[in-house]
C-alpha cells in the first residue's frame, strides 16, 4: 500500500507541472489541440465527501430528491410501464494491470469509489400512490454477475450483465422475478477492461443492442484482444443470434433509440493519455456497418500513432461523432427527453457525466441535457444537475444511468453516494410560467427536496 500511495503523489507531482488545459469542447466541430504525450498522463480524482443534507442542483422550476438511498452501486435504471422502477446495482471488471502507470492509475480511481460492494441484483422501487414518494422497495432477482444494461421488450425484462444477456419473464406490477433468468447469448467477457455492457431495445422489439468496450486504452494489449470489442452488436431478442452492428467504438456505455425515427445513438467514451483536451467523449448516431475510428484515428481521420500496425483505409473510412461533450467526462447515460419534462428541455437527450480521472480541473460530475432541432444535436449543452462535485473539488455524487419517466421526471443513477435521485418539474410554477415568455438563458438554482 505504501508503495501505491508513493505512486499517486510522483504522479501527482508530475501532473502539477503540466499548463491548465483550455475549456471543454462543445458541438459538431470541436477545436482538437495536438497530442501530448509524456511518462505519465493526468491523474486527479475527485475524492469522495458525504451530502450531508444538501442537495444537487437542478433548474428553476424543478425539483429533485433522493428517492432510493444506501443502495449497492445503482449503475443504469428502468422505469416499467406501471411506473415501478429498476435499479441495476453491481461493480464488474477487474483486468490486470500492464504497466507501472495501470498500477497507479488504478489506485488513482479507486479514490474515487464508493467503498460498498456491488449488489449484483436488481431493486424494485414502487410509489403506489403516485406522491413521489417510493414506499415500497425490495429486491426483483439477485445473483447476477455486474449487472448493467436493462430493457423491456416482448413480455421480458433483459439484463446485460458482464459476461451475458438474460431475460426475466415479466407481468405488469410484478414485484420479483417468478425464477432464475434465462440466458439469451453470452457476451465477450475475457479480460474485460471496459466491463460495462450497455443496452436497448428496437421499436418492434426484435432485436436488442449490446455495446461492448475494448479491452485497453489503445491496444496495449494487443489486437488479438480486441475481438468482438469496441463494437455494438445487434442481437436477436428471441434467438440469441447476433452480428456486429458497428464498429470502432472504445466503449459505448449507453445506448437509446430516438423516438420516432427509430435511430440508434450511443454516448462513448474516447481514448486517454494524449493530453486533458484529447479526445472528447462524445454523443452520436450509430449507422448500421459503421466504424467510428478507434483505435487508428480519433474524431475521423485523426490519426493515433500509438495503435499499430497503422490501417489508412480504416482511418479512411472513420465516420466523424455528431456531437463532442468535452473530453474525459466519462458520460455513461443516455435518455430521450419528452414534453412532459417542461418546454425548455422537451426536446434532446439527458447524458449522465460520470466525472474524470485524469484532468485538471476536473470534467463531468453532472448531468447535462443536449437540446435537439429536427431530430439533430443543436446549440450548447445546458447543466440540468449539478452539485456533484464541491467547490473545493470534493466529491459528493457521480451519476450514471439517466432515464426519463413518461408521466413527467429524471431518474438518476448515483453510484458514489448509492442514490437514484428524481427530478420533477413543479407544476405549479411551470403552469405560472406557462403564462409568461420564459426568459433565455442556462436555468440554475438549487430547489428544495419533495
Amino acid at each position: 500500500m505504501r508503495r501505491f500511495v508513493l505512486f499517486a503523489a510522483v504522479a501527482a507531482l508530475l501532473t502539477a507541472c503540466g499548463d491548465e488545459p483550455e475549456p471543454a469542447q462543445y458541438g459538431a466541430n470541436p477545436d482538437l489541440p495536438e497530442a501530448q504525450r509524456g511518462l505519465l498522463p493526468d491523474m486527479r480524482i475527485a475524492l469522495p465527501v458525504a451530502w450531508e443534507g444538501n442537495l444537487p442542483t437542478v433548474p428553476d422550476g424543478y425539483r429533485i430528491a433522493p428517492i432510493a438511498t444506501e443502495l449497492a452501486v445503482p449503475r443504469q435504471t428502468l422505469v416499467l410501464p406501471n411506473g415501478d422502477i429498476l435499479i441495476a446495482e453491481g461493480s464488474g471488471g477487474g483486468a490486470p494491470a500492464l504497466r507501472p502507470k495501470d498500477v497507479i492509475a488504478n489506485y488513482i480511481k479507486s479514490q474515487g469509489k464508493t467503498d460498498v460492494g456491488g449488489g449484483n441484483r436488481l431493486t424494485l422501487l414502487r410509489d403506489a400512490d403516485g406522491d413521489g414518494t417510493y414506499e415500497m422497495r425490495g429486491i426483483f432477482a439477485e445473483g447476477l454477475n455486474a449487472p448493467y444494461g436493462l430493457a423491456l421488450v416482448n413480455g421480458a425484462i433483459y439484463v446485460a450483465n458482464q459476461d451475458s444477456l438474460v431475460r426475466f419473464d415479466y407481468a405488469d406490477g410484478q414485484t420479483e422475478a417468478s425464477g432464475p433468468p434465462t440466458k439469451v447469448t453470452d457476451l465477450p467477457s475475457a479480460i474485460n477492461h471496459h466491463w460495462t455492457k450497455a443496452l436497448t431495445a428496437s421499436p418492434d422489439g426484435r432485436f436488442l443492442y449490446v455495446g461492448i468496450g475494448s479491452n485497453s486504452n489503445i491496444t496495449e494489449r494487443g489486437m488479438e484482444a480486441e475481438i468482438d470489442r469496441a463494437v455494438v452488436w445487434q442481437i436477436d431478442a428471441q434467438t440469441g443470434a447476433h452480428k456486429q452492428y458497428a464498429t470502432g467504438l472504445r466503449n459505448p456505455t449507453a445506448l437509446a433509440i430516438q423516438p420516432g425515427t427509430g435511430q440508434l445513438w450511443a454516448v462513448v467514451n474516447e481514448r486517454d493519455e494524449i493530453g486533458p483536451n484529447l479526445v472528447p467523449d462524445y454523443l452520436t448516431s450509430v449507422r448500421e456497418g459503421g466504424f467510428y475510428g478507434w483505435p487508428y484515428s480519433y474524431w475521423g481521420d485523426n490519426v493515433d500513432p500509438r495503435a499499430q500496425p497503422q490501417d489508412p483505409e480504416k482511418v479512411a473510412a472513420a465516420i466523424r461523432p455528431d456531437y463532442s461533450l468535452g473530453s474525459h467526462v466519462a458520460a455513461l447515460g443516455l435518455a430521450f427527453s419528452t414534453p412532459e419534462m417542461g418546454a425548455q428541455f422537451a426536446d434532446g437527450v439527458f447524458i449522465g457525466e460520470h466525472g474524470s480521472w485524469n484532468r485538471t480541473p476536473p470534467a463531468g460530475y453532472k448531468v447535462i441535457f443536449v437540446p435537439f432541432r429536427d431530430g439533430r444535436p443543436a446549440g450548447d449543452p445546458v447543466d440540468f444537475a449539478t452539485g456533484f462535485l464541491t467547490e473545493d473539488g470534493k466529491a459528493r455524487g457521480r451519476p450514471v444511468g439517466v432515464t426519463v419517466d413518461p408521466r413527467g421526471a429524471l431518474i438518476i443513477a448515483d453510484d458514489l453516494s448509492n442514490t437514484v435521485w428524481r427530478v420533477t418539474p413543479d407544476r405549479a410554477a411551470s403552469a405560472s410560467a406557462s403564462n409568461e415568455e420564459r426568459p433565455s438563458g442556462q436555468p440554475d438554482g438549487a430547489q428544495a427536496q419533495r
